[in-house]
């Protein structure tokens, strides 16, 4: 107790003393300060919120907490800006510094906790649970030699997670063993990989799909592109969809690889001069002249649109599916002394012919959230791009081929393909883990058998049917974890509902890979997608001959 109250009564006086430097990073960054009172210097301002926290912090009604208000304070001043300035607070940074460098420490597991129990979804590729033979499937039921049965998400982080080279007892249950397994792990910094899944499709076309640009994406795509290659890979659908952005320069270097030397892939520019800059590609790129298709959707942005805007202007490719997020801002990261940090706009960004992408703020920030996923699309060919000649937008020409593209509203595909949209019934199928129950009890008895009849997850794909008997043991442990049954709803939705119990089984025995060939089984997008390269290949070639 006298710690609590020290740290309360330190916090009050810290952020007084704090909110100086808080408030004037904002307000500078900001230029806000002509809104507030014309004229006035930004010490003045300064002042009058020192003294309305001051005063606030002595007169209140009820006791106040400082550091709550202050924070309140900056998301205010960064919610007068744009939407993408925003405020993290200390609990929250490390989380997104992880995300975006690329690793943690920990002991190296995707997990689910099923019916109160720690599952271990799939051991991480390179992690310490890997090189020991955890498997995916196996049950952790004790940590440290105390139960982890009901254990929370919080409660994992908690225990499993820690400092590089420090250890942690597991104890797992495995189907087909009597006895429990005790496995002593040594922590260790773990890989975040970013390259979600990487195959050839066929004997000519690959795919790679990225679901983030953070600071190691460009060394996991060169690695996925020199294995598919190697494996004859000649065409290549990169799949950007739901990918919402993340570093900049890693962008530029993924597109780097795709693009002829000496061709403008994005610039940007801000307020101030040193934040304007152009990114030229190297001509060091591994995959420049093959035959390449872009996916992306309504979660497409940023990071994601600077490739896909590339690849657009310069008629390198095709883009196919759904017109992407619209967001045209760089944000740059500032750490705070408190542990806290906020990213603030510091520029625009444009694409080779001159596109800024970001779409209009309007007044009501949820609904400029909502807009990017309520645009009615009609499907079919716009490689004219007739589908926005009757907007407002600006119109830019691609620089090869002087087609005309529009700015201001996201990357409009050259092929519009709606994506698959499951209902309101599979998605509690899913968000009750109904799925993931039923591949565990599932492959308690079968795993043997499915690792013996196919020996990769492209022959499972091929050769594997989901029963009515297994549809019927996923309706039951629905049931059980109260999903409501809907019959029409169910039939409507009963391919996707295959192809789920299908994946969460080629999960469980090949990864990721495994899971995402069964669900690109059922993609409309994808589908279409690998019908258009020869029209790729005829957009692509006037691109060869510039100088």
């Amino acid at each position: 107790m006298e710690k609590v109250k020290e740290g309360r009564g330190m916090r009050k006086r810290f952020s007084l003393v704090t909110v100086i430097s808080l408030v004037l990073l904002s307000l500078v960054a900001g230029s806000l300060l002509n809104n507030v009172i014309s004229g006035d210097s930004i010490y003045e301002q300064i002042n009058k919120f020192k003294d309305v926290l001051s005063i606030t912090e002595k007169y209140y009604v009820e006791e106040v907490d400082t550091q709550k208000l202050t924070e309140a304070a900056v998301k205010g001043v960064l919610g007068q800006l744009d939407p993408h300035s925003v405020y993290i607070p200390a609990s929250q940074l490390e989380r997104v510094k992880e995300q975006f460098r690329g690793s943690f420490e920990g002991v190296g597991i995707e997990y689910s906790i099923l019916n109160d129990t720690l599952m271990v979804v799939a051991p991480i590729v390179g992690g310490p649970s890997e090189a020991l033979g955890i498997e995916a499937g196996d049950k952790i039921v004790k940590i440290d030699d105390t139960s982890a049965v009901g254990i929370t998400s919080q409660g994992v982080q908690q225990k499993l997670r820690g400092p590089k080279g420090t250890k942690v007892k597991v104890s797992i249950v495995r189907t087909g063993m009597k006895n429990l397994l005790d496995f002593v792990i040594t922590r260790d910094k773990i890989p975040l990989y970013t390259v979600d899944a990487s195959y050839m499709v066929d004997d000519r076309v690959g795919y790679i799909k990225v679901t983030r640009f953070a600071a190691k994406t460009h060394s996991e795509f060169v690695e996925a592109v020199s294995r598919l290659k190697d494996a004859g890979m000649k065409r290549l659908v990169l799949d950007l969809r739901t990918n919402a952005g993340g570093y900049l320069e890693q962008a530029f270097k993924v597109a780097d690889e795709l693009m002829p030397k000496g061709r403008k892939i994005v610039y940007t520019k801000g307020r101030r001069k040193e934040f304007n800059e152009e990114y030229i590609s190297t001509g060091a790129g591994r995959f420049a002249d093959a035959s390449l298709v872009v996916l992306v959707n309504n979660g497409s942005a940023s990071a994601s649109e600077i490739v896909a805007g590339a690849i657009q202007d310069w008629d390198r490719g095709l883009i196919v599916g759904e017109t992407t997020f619209g967001k045209g801002l760089v944000q740059r990261q500032f750490d705070l002394k408190d542990g806290s940090a906020f990213r603030l706009t510091t520029a625009r960004y444009y694409t080779p012919s001159g596109r800024l992408i970001q779409r209009d703020f309007g007044k009501d920030r949820q609904d400029y959230q909502r807009a990017a996923y309520q645009r009615d699309e009609e499907e079919g060919e716009n490689v004219t791009h007739e589908a926005e000649k009757d907007t407002s937008r600006p119109e830019h020409l691609t620089l090869s081929m002087g087609r005309t593209v529009y700015g201001g509203g996201g990357i409009t595909p050259d092929y519009i393909v709606k994506g698959d949209r499951i209902n309101q019934y599979t998605v509690q199928l899913l968000s009750k883990l109904a799925f993931l129950e039923f591949a565990d009890k599932y492959l308690e008895k079968k795993e043997a058998a499915i690792r013996a009849k196919y020996a990769d997850s492209e022959k499972y794909v091929i050769g594997f049917e989901v029963t009515q008997e297994m549809l019927d043991n996923l309706l039951s442990i629905a049931q059980a974890r109260e999903v409501e049954f809907d019959k029409e709803m169910y039939e409507k939705d009963l391919k996707y509902i295959k192809a789920y119990v299908k994946a969460f089984v080629a999960r469980r025995i090949w990864d990721r890979e495994g899971y995402s060939r069964v669900m690109l089984s059922v993609d409309h997008q994808f589908k279409k997608a690998v019908t258009l390269f020869p029209e790729a290949e005829e957009i692509s070639r006037n691109l060869s001959s510039l100088k």
